[in-house]
């Protein structure tokens, strides 16, 4: 068992690596225009202190998962830092998939303690996804679900912030079937 959970933390390690390394800088702002262009997501950047932004999140797992990911963090669309994001789970998972993630922080306390240097999500934070595909979600605030065939169409899930922040998906490619548990954590490092 031992042998097998590290043989999936280093293929995750490496599908994160893969496709994380061809995240320059122009993929950053392609990333923000199709997060900009769900109807959902729009009212978000009217509305947010700032925001942070992964091109390609990477995540695989057969058991036990996990993903990885680089992006920057944002205020009044310019760039005040970099983060990574890192997530291990555990429970009936098999797949692998490449996604875009955006965090809105509502205010400048929820954008504090986000880039206070290590942050981590619990397990009943949800994402809305922005793509193809169905979501659900359930936490504290509710629960919804919606489908869409891509960022204009379809419909969209009704979001609002949970504790100061709303995240968003955007599935690139790949196919994960997971009922597992596991919690995001986000290292932070601003310019000064």
């Amino acid at each position: 068992m031992k042998s097998t959970k590290f043989l999936i933390i280093v293929l995750s390690a490496l599908l994160a690596l893969f496709f994380t390394v061809p995240a320059f800088a122009d993929s950053y702002t392609s990333t923000i225009n199709v997060f900009k262009t769900a109807e959902a997501v729009q009212p978000f950047f009217d509305s947010c202190y700032g925001y942070a932004v992964f091109p390609i999140v990477g995540k695989a797992g057969i058991v036990v998962g996990g993903a990885y990911g680089q992006g920057r963090v944002y205020q009044d669309d310019l760039i005040t830092g970099t983060a990574t994001i890192t997530k291990i789970t555990l429970g009936f998972q098999l797949g692998g998939q490449a996604f875009s993630e955006i965090i809105f922080f509502q205010d400048k306390r929820a954008y504090d303690e986000f880039t206070d240097g290590s942050y981590e999500f619990d397990a009943s934070v949800s994402a809305v996804v922005v793509t193809a595909g169905a979501q659900a979600k359930a936490g504290s605030d509710g629960g919804s679900a919606g489908a869409s065939a891509g960022p204009a169409t379809g419909i969209q899930a009704n979001t609002g912030y949970y504790k100061g922040m709303a995240v968003f998906i955007h599935a690139k490619v790949g196919l994960m079937y997971e009922a597992a548990i596991g919690g995001q954590i986000f290292d932070v490092t601003l310019f000064k």
